[in-house]
């Protein structure tokens, strides 16, 4: 009896297990069931935040826009009902048309274009110079202690300096050519970039340099692997302060002197009287700055995907 009872039970346990799985996957896969609420429930909240943040942007880009419609709105009334004198002050519509003017029949100094092109080739030329150089030393006085012992007095002093007044030296120096915007950009770049390089050097958590040390890293491989990566968030945030620095240094090149450029464009319009041209530069200029922000900002996303949202962006 016990043997025909152990057969039995073992005759009929596979297709036990059998029921019982098959009861199982089919609970599983039940709607009603938690298991199968819980993805579902994660893949609805995942949704509802995307679609708020949407919605988030489109309501931020409209206040924007409407509050740019309502300040070019209200100047030109203003201007047209002799509130503020035209004369000085331009309106919007005069302004539009020096640009249309500039676009379709170009400048006294060459196509619109090339006053453009001209001053992003000097902006971004010193911008490229004055980062690299404000990385490298950043970096090297953030690791080296003697090297900022040493050179940290002469950099205070040199940082003191209004550097806008340079750009008359760097005129007599190098010209009337792109070289002296250059230079008046590239020390305009080169002290916010320095700064927040060094800082970020000296703010590497200091364990990660232990951990570091401790597998064998040298002194180059713990800065190569650990110190710049560590302070390229610093690095970063200098560079969209850094890039319209850039631009006020080929601005103000051009403005003192130059063959072409959009500085050279303001004073045109600035010795004939012109306040509507003046103001035509100023928003170019201001276009390009936004463009070139939204490239800078586009590319810290990519390389920081890693890095969450802050807490307070509302998103």
């Amino acid at each position: 009896m016990p043997l025909e009872t152990a057969s039995e039970s073992a005759s009929e346990s596979p297709s036990g297990a059998g029921a019982e799985s098959g009861a199982g996957a089919g609970a599983g896969a039940a709607p009603g069931s938690p298991v199968a609420g819980k993805p579902q429930a994660a893949t609805t909240r995942t949704e509802a935040r995307e679609r708020a943040a949407r919605h988030r942007r489109l309501v931020v880009f409209g206040a924007r826009v409407a509050v740019l419609l309502a300040f070019l709105g209200l100047w030109e009334v203003c201007a047209r009902t002799d509130v503020i004198d035209p004369f000085n002050f331009s309106q919007p519509s005069r302004i539009w048309d020096q640009i249309w003017q500039w676009i379709t029949h170009g400048t006294a100094q060459g196509s619109l274009g090339e006053q453009i092109g001209y001053t992003l080739y000097e902006a971004l030329t010193g911008w490229v110079l004055g980062v690299v150089g404000g990385v490298l030393l950043g970096i090297a006085l953030g690791r080296i202690r003697f090297l900022a012992d040493v050179f940290g007095p002469y950099i205070k002093v040199l940082n003191a300096i209004p550097r806008i007044v340079l750009a008359p030296i760097f005129l007599i120096w190098f010209g009337l050519g792109p070289a002296s915007k250059v230079a008046s950009a590239v020390v305009l770049v080169f002290f916010p970039v320095f700064f927040n390089a060094f800082q970020g050097a000296r703010e590497v958590d200091r364990n990660l340099v232990a951990n570091a040390r401790i597998l064998g890293a040298d002194n180059r491989r713990v800065t190569l692997q650990v110190v710049i990566p560590a302070a390229t968030t610093w690095i970063f945030t200098s560079l969209h302060v850094s890039f319209g620095f850039a631009l006020i240094g080929a601005i103000v090149g051009e403005y003192i002197g130059a063959t072409k450029g959009l500085g050279l464009l303001v004073a045109a319009a600035q010795g004939t009287f012109n306040a509507a041209g003046v103001y035509a530069a100023m928003t170019i200029l201001a276009v390009v700055a936004l463009l070139t922000e939204g490239l800078l900002t586009f590319a810290e996303k990519k390389l920081f995907r890693w890095k969450p949202a802050d807490a307070g962006d509302g998103r």
